[in-house]
């Protein structure tokens, strides 16, 4: 069993927890914590079973504790993973993994010299449908990929007020692409492979807090394959993925739900079960620690995947195609 301290108690922290907590089978127990508010946590770590530590500091020098499980503003990542890998704690990073790419890099240097695991939130990863997708492309379903279309909306902006961190455009650039639109950014490398160039277009239509509610992407793939990315902040919740190949189309309509479409003959529509994808990719950290499988998002995704949002944030300010740093490793 892994015994991890959860860093940063908001909505999604406890939400990590919740996920496994009560859940052995997972491999992972939260048994400590670290947040910037302590005395607004104590009751509820106390009836899970968590003890709070009064700073990161303290968490990463507790003996008892393994590995971290880090839900903090974005801006913090990069130098919380780099503290916990020098104290020899395994990481598991909520996205988006850091802001920049040179952190990003700094950040796996720092888990590979330690010898620890470094996993990133990347849940949509362990969607049956998604794993199903991915699979049509790979056993050549679809033919040649020619066109990735994705879409993540939903009305979270409402909910940011002004001077929040979540609606400081440091922290949050491109409106909800850091705190959703990523998701479907890694869902792009995890299908279609890595990206060359992009070009995006982000505004304000109706959320005053600062932040973004319409954001737009065009990008083209290494392979040569075109994409469209959208993210809304201020909508009704929408999720799509969409591939289009020479022979056939394969669109996920939410997280559930799978369609196939051939060049010729019938086509097929599947629905998945629910998975509870935040215990799923805790439990495949918590194999990686018990030298089980590798998690299955790479360090050089992870990079790649900052890589490529550090150009997007530059192709908005300068209005023009931007290419991804192609310093960024392989994936």
């Amino acid at each position: 069993m892994l015994n991890a301290a959860i860093i940063g108690l908001g909505k999604w922290g406890r939400t990590l927890v919740a996920s496994v907590q009560d859940a052995p089978h997972s491999g992972i127990r939260f048994t400590a914590a670290a947040t910037g508010r302590p005395e607004a946590s104590r009751d509820w770590a106390a009836a899970n079973g968590i003890r709070v530590h009064e700073s990161y500091a303290a968490a990463l020098a507790d003996p008892a504790v393994q590995a971290v499980v880090i839900a903090t503003p974005h801006a913090q990542h990069a130098d919380q993973v780099i503290a916990a890998a020098r104290a020899g704690k395994h990481v598991f990073v909520e996205k988006p993994f850091t802001l920049d790419q040179a952190s990003a890099s700094a950040a796996v240097a720092a888990c590979g010299e330690a010898g620890v695991v470094l996993a990133l939130g990347h849940n949509r990863r362990f969607l049956p449908a998604m794993q199903a997708m991915r699979g049509l492309l790979t056993e050549g379903s679809l033919g040649t990929l020619l066109h990735v279309e994705g879409h993540f909306g939903g009305p979270g902006g409402y909910g940011y007020k002004p001077g929040t961190w979540r609606a400081d455009a440091a922290e949050s650039p491109l409106g909800g692409m850091g705190g959703s639109g990523i998701h479907m950014l890694d869902t792009f490398i995890h299908l279609a492979g890595p990206l060359d160039r992009v070009s995006v277009e982000s505004t304000a239509r109706v959320l005053t807090n600062g932040l973004d509610d319409t954001t737009a992407m065009l990008c083209r793939f290494s392979s040569g394959a075109m994409g469209t990315l959208v993210t809304l902040a201020a909508a009704p919740r929408y999720w799509r993925v969409a591939l289009f190949g020479s022979e056939g189309i394969a669109e996920m309509r939410g997280l559930d739900h799978l369609a196939f479409t051939p060049r010729e003959g019938e086509g097929w529509l599947r629905d998945f079960p629910p998975t509870d994808i935040e215990r799923a990719e805790l439990t495949a950290f918590a194999a990686a620690f018990a030298g089980g499988p590798a998690y299955p998002l790479s360090p050089a995704e992870a990079v790649h995947g900052v890589a490529v949002f550090e150009a997007m944030v530059r192709a908005a300010n300068t209005g023009r195609m931007e290419a991804v740093n192609p310093s960024a490793p392989s994936v």
